[in-house]
């Protein structure tokens, strides 16, 4: 089964990491302001990166790495730059 990491741009221009086992799904809580408390006071969000994982725990592994990276590498990820 597939699980997703994924970043959104908040208006802010702020990036927020997630994972999730359905990506459209969360993608739509997310825009209905329903999926975190951080992306609902940035409305409105845009998908700008995922990448596809094999399990829940490399998900959540995955998550925490893009998580600790500085904002440059992360956009480099959006801009589809290696790692």
């Amino acid at each position: 089964m597939d699980f997703f990491v994924y970043l959104l741009e908040c208006s802010d221009k702020s990036l927020y990491c997630g994972f999730a086992k359905n990506l459209e799904k969360r993608l739509g809580l997310h825009k209905n302001g329903t999926a975190s408390k951080y992306t609902r006071a940035r409305l409105p969000v845009k998908l700008v990166y995922f990448e596809r994982t094999e399990s829940l725990s490399s998900a959540m592994k995955r998550e925490v790495e893009i998580k600790r990276l500085p904002r440059k590498k992360k956009l480099g990820l959006v801009a589809g730059r290696p790692k």
